[in-house]
C-alpha cells in the first residue's frame, strides 16, 4: 500500500478502450489508483513486476499470455497479488479455471459500472467477489461434481505444453511457434504429440475446441 493507503491496481486488457473505461471507473473512486497498464497478459507479468500493485484486473482473452495464465504465474512469483478477472464471458469453464489458479473474484464487463469497486474492495478484504450466476454455477457444480476428478487430465498439462496449445489453436505453424517460444520445430513437434496422447485428441481441430473448452483461446 502507499503512504495514503490507496490501493494501487495493474490492469490488464487488450482493448485500449475498454482499459480506458475501467480506468476512468476506478480512479474516480476513493482509495483505488491505477499505477500499470497492460495489453497482453505477458506484458501484465512484466508490469507487476516492476510495480509491485496490490491488485491485478486481468481480461480473460488476451494475445501472447490469456489472463487465466497470467494470474497462474502471478499466483506463482507475486503471491500476495490479489487477482481480479474481468470479462465479458458469462461462462462456467472460464470461472472455475478462474477460481483454480488464484483469482479471488470473476466481473462481467456488461457490469462493471455497478460490480467492479465492490470486488475490488472485496478483494482487498480477502473476500470472493462473484455475481450471481457465478454462485449458482458452483453450487450446481458442487453438487453434480462431487469428489469428481475430472479436472486432472488438464492440471497434469505442463506449462509449456500450455503455451503451445494455445498457439496451435491459434492458427500459428510449427516453425512460427518455435520462432515465438525461441525453441525448435523438432521440439514444438514432440510437444505438439504430447498434448494429443494427454488429451486423447486426434488433430488440431480438436486441440482448438480443448483450448476454446478451457479458457485458452477466444471462442
Amino acid at each position: 500500500m502507499t503512504e495514503t493507503s490507496d490501493t494501487r491496481i495493474l490492469l490488464a486488457d487488450d482493448h485500449a478502450l475498454v482499459r480506458r473505461g475501467v480506468r476512468l471507473i476506478l480512479d474516480g473512486e476513493p482509495g483505488l489508483r491505477v499505477v500499470a497498464e497492460a495489453s497482453d497478459g505477458a506484458q501484465a507479468i512484466d508490469e507487476a513486476r516492476k510495480h509491485n500493485p496490490d491488485l491485478a484486473i486481468l481480461d480473460i482473452a488476451m494475445p501472447r499470455l490469456t489472463g487465466l495464465q497470467a494470474a497462474r504465474e502471478l499466483s506463482r512469483v507475486l503471491p500476495e497479488v490479489r487477482i481480479l478477472m474481468l470479462t465479458m464471458y458469462d461462462n462456467e469453464q472460464y470461472l472455475f479455471e478462474a477460481l483454480r489458479v488464484g483469482a479471488s473474484g470473476y466481473v462481467l464487463k456488461s457490469v462493471a459500472d455497478r460490480d467492479l469497486v465492490e470486488a475490488c474492495r472485496a478483494a482487498m478484504r480477502d473476500e470472493p467477489f462473484l455475481y450471481p450466476g457465478a454462485v449458482t454455477a458452483l453450487i450446481r457444480n458442487y453438487l453434480e461434481n462431487e469428489g469428481s476428478n475430472d479436472d486432472d487430465e488438464y492440471r497434469a498439462i505442463t506449462h509449456r505444453e500450455e503455451e503451445i496449445l494455445k498457439l496451435v489453436a491459434e492458427g500459428h505453424t510449427s516453425k512460427e511457434i518455435a520462432d515465438i517460444l525461441v525453441i525448435s520445430s523438432k521440439t514444438v513437434e514432440r510437444h505438439r504429440a504430447n498434448l494429443l496422447q494427454k488429451l486423447g485428441l486426434r488433430d488440431r481441430l480438436e486441440l482448438t475446441r480443448y483450448a476454446i473448452r478451457s479458457g485458452l483461446i477466444e471462442p
